[in-house]
């Protein structure tokens, strides 16, 4: 694999010219201007944007989208910002799945209370609602609402339909209220970064494997972050459709923007079995296309891979990790202590057995896993086999029903089950940290998006652990046949059947419901005893104190961390009591120590004197008022903030932030944000997102922070702002940046949050 110093020019698909000092004289051979602005509007990325952007100028883009789509950990909190900020109807098609809290398992009636009121909520704006079990969020995506060169916005980090034609986007929940209120999601034009393909995948070679081997290439140096992919060159017309899906999916996990792919005659077959021949559009860059960077990828040369624990850039050949399977695995487990923070033993070398890696435990499910071709492939593997009764287990997950149904009609489910492993319905837990959770110290390999820490379900305060790495199911099949001994598929002599898949639209023609865009305003929404309003949010103060109330310095703080998966999911309708989990698994004592500080905002709120609710108050003013003695009751607010050296790596979840805000947070400080989407909630939720340079910081745990003037600084577009440390009754001054922001942003931020800036 190879990442280019430079950009390229692509000419007809198929060459690559790099942008050095030879590429002028190289374009001017074949009678082409070296003209970089005018052939970046050559790219896919660019048309579909072009389409979609209402601004009238392409470099600060305001997109409308086609159709969007949640689940069920989701849709609640964006409906009820949504209705808070006075929605009458879904201007667009809106799918509700529910696919995360699905099993009921947490917290009494909550789960199918929700899904209650996604239900309710359909009928009365006009939606579409995916009863549970029917299908995970991005297969019915894919399925039913994929469209060439259309746009579609989901509140999940991988909605991802890049292989079918559409540029899909994942974003926090905020952004798609505002698509509901008939507003813009509002971006500065993406870098386009081309992955250019060449080869074909070996026998036994998975999708999973093409995207860990990208992924491992490209995350840590941040290559394609915040840019659109666009998967272009001769190799992938060596896929099917079902395998670029696979691929297109994990490309959440480098940190992109979006994707795009070339559709061909697989794409449009895709689009015929689903009975939706009209929504296929051939898509192909110009002639001549310019992009910011290129990943030339021979697909020959990829092995089947594994990405280990804690991270899906954690990257090896299973190859590779069975010939130095000792020191690869003491290198995982010093890594685990950054992040694990030592709160737990944790062991990996007991794993090996007989001088191999013994596994206990193995799943193919969801949105990257659950796809038809790669369990039709493990049923192949399977075949006649068995995984034995011992500690190993293996569990599959189709995506949707019509894929399980047609896993019944071909025999690839009776393969599976014959083995002893288990089919179940179409479900997400298994990727977020909310089924199939392994015995302590148990080690899970899986087709799925995420290894993060805790997403295989285990508990750090409780001294539970747990870990996942992450494999295609091809490999996962081929160690379950070798009874839990870490195998690729590779090594197995299989005669792959490769079925044709058949589309059957009945079961969701009989269950799902389509409002076919007609809103009933006389149907009343079903809100069961947990779902709760957001609180009142208030307005950003002239002048603000600031408490640093955690301090995190790993490399990359994901929002698994800064707000738990898992069973903490059951919770997310309502606002306060999720907040109650906030950091929980990575610094247990934030909770307590930022209520200690909300209690002086909501002290002002009520009769103007912080002191009252938290005394040290009086001595951080006392101070601040040596330099700024017009600081005084009425001019300030009080609130809470975190350090984390790169924050928001990871989902989408917009609670990572409301959370933190929910709390009486103000601000987050930060060396980098991880992606663009964290940040946007931050914003989204009128919390400041500073950044501070990297090296030692000026302040520390319990610092109390004052920031002159802040509500002004928004106003005036600042990007630097003046801040002091208060520290021994002194102020120690440093400097705090903000960063590009647009004026609806900054006007978000002034009001406290997204919800008063649409309240009437």
């Amino acid at each position: 694999m190879k990442l280019y110093d430079n950009g390229i020019y692509l000419l007809n698909g198929t060459e690559i010219i790099e942008d050095n000092k030879d590429a002028a004289a190289r374009l001017k051979q074949r009678g082409i201007a070296a003209d970089r602005v005018q052939a970046a509007k050559g790219t896919m990325a660019y048309s579909i944007l072009e389409a979609h952007n209402v601004s009238g100028n392409m470099e600060k883009l305001q997109i409308k989208f086609d159709k969007m789509t949640s689940h069920d950990i989701t849709f609640v909190g964006i409906i009820q910002t949504a209705r808070a900020s006075g929605l009458e109807k879904f201007p667009i098609p809106y799918v509700l799945t529910n696919c995360h809290n699905s099993l009921c398992a947490v917290g009494g009636t909550i789960n199918e209370d929700d899904h209650m009121f996604g239900l309710s909520c359909a009928r009365k704006y006009g939606g579409i609602y995916v009863p549970p079990h029917q299908a995970v969020i991005h297969q019915y995506a894919r399925e039913m609402l994929a469209g060439g060169g259309k746009m579609i916005l989901g509140s999940d980090s991988h909605t991802r339909y890049g292989a079918l034609g559409t540029m899909a986007m994942g974003e926090g929940g905020p952004e798609l209220v505002k698509q509901l209120l008939n507003q813009t999601y509002d971006i500065n034009m993406p870098g386009v970064v081309a992955v250019y393909m060449t080869g074909e995948p070996a026998r036994g070679v998975g999708p999973q494997d093409i995207a860990l081997a990208i992924i491992g290439e490209v995350f840590a140096n941040g290559y394609v972050n915040n840019k659109v992919m666009e998967f272009v060159g001769p190799g992938v017309a060596s896929m099917s459709a079902d395998f670029r899906i696979g691929i297109d999916v994990m490309t959440t996990e480098t940190t992109c923007l979006s994707s795009i792919w070339v559709t061909d005659e697989k794409i449009e077959e895709w689009y015929d079995i689903h009975g939706r021949s009209e929504d296929y559009k051939e898509m192909k860059p110009a002639d001549v296309a310019y992009y910011d960077g290129c990943v030339e990828i021979n697909l020959s040369e990829i092995k089947p891979m594994i990405a280990m624990p804690f991270h899906p850039s954690n990257t090896y050949t299973i190859e590779e990790l069975n010939a130095n399977l000792e020191d690869i695995l003491a290198d995982c487990e010093k890594k685990a202590l950054v992040s694990l923070d030592g709160q737990v033993e944790y062991s990996l070398m007991d794993k090996i057995k007989d001088g191999r890696l013994y596994v206990d435990q193995g799943i193919i499910a969801g949105c990257a896993g659950g796809g038809f071709e790669n369990i039709c492939a493990a049923a192949d593997i399977l075949d006649g086999r068995s995984i034995g009764s011992d500690e190993f287990t293996l569990s599959v997950y189709p995506a949707s029903t019509p894929v399980f149904m047609e896993l019944l009609k071909n025999g690839s489910a009776a393969k599976i089950m014959q083995s002893g492993a288990i089919m179940k319905t179409a479900f997400c837990g298994p990727c977020f940290g909310a089924g199939d959770t392994p015995s302590n110290n148990g080690f899970s390999i899986r087709h799925s998006t995420r290894n993060f820490p805790n997403r295989e379900g285990s508990k750090l305060q409780n001294g539970q652990i747990a870990s996942v790495a992450l494999m295609d199911a091809r490999s996962i099949a081929a160690t379950a046949a070798n009874k839990g001994y870490l195998t690729p598929a590779t090594d197995l002599d299989v005669e792959f059947t490769n079925p044709k898949y058949f589309f059957d639209s009945t079961i969701y023609e009989n269950r799902v419901f389509d409002s076919h865009g007609e809103a009933d305003s006389e149907a009343e929404i079903r809100l069961g005893p947990n779902i709760k309003d957001w609180p009142e949010m208030s307005a950003l103060p002239e002048n603000m104190i600031l408490k640093v109330v955690s301090e995190i310095h790993d490399p990359v703080t994901t929002t698994d961390e800064l707000i738990p998966s898992g069973e903490t999911s059951s919770y997310r309708s309502n606002p306060l009591g999720l907040a109650e989990f906030t950091l929980s698994r990575k610094d247990p004592g934030y909770v307590g120590r930022a209520k200690e500080v909300q209690k002086a905002q909501k002290e002002i709120e009520k009769n103007g004197n912080a002191a009252d609710a938290l005394p040290e108050i009086a001595d951080v003013l006392k101070a601040v008022n040596e330099k700024f003695p017009e600081v005084v009751n009425g001019t300030y607010g009080v609130g809470s903030t975190i350090f984390a050296v790169k924050p928001g790596d990871g989902s989408a979840r917009e609670q990572a932030a409301s959370c933190q805000k929910v709390l009486g947070g103000w601000a987050n400080i930060a060396n980098e944000y991880a992606t663009k989407r964290y940040r946007s909630n931050l914003i989204n939720w009128g919390m400041l997102p500073f950044l501070i340079d990297r090296g030692d910081l000026p302040f520390k745990l319990g610092d109390y922070l004052f920031i002159p003037d802040v509500r002004q600084a928004v106003t005036d577009r600042k990007t630097e702002i003046d801040a002091y440390v208060v520290t021994g009754g002194e102020l120690e001054k440093f400097t705090l940046r903000l960063g590009e922001l647009t004026d609806d942003e900054r006007e978000i931020i002034l009001k406290g949050c997204l919800i008063n800036y649409n309240r009437v």
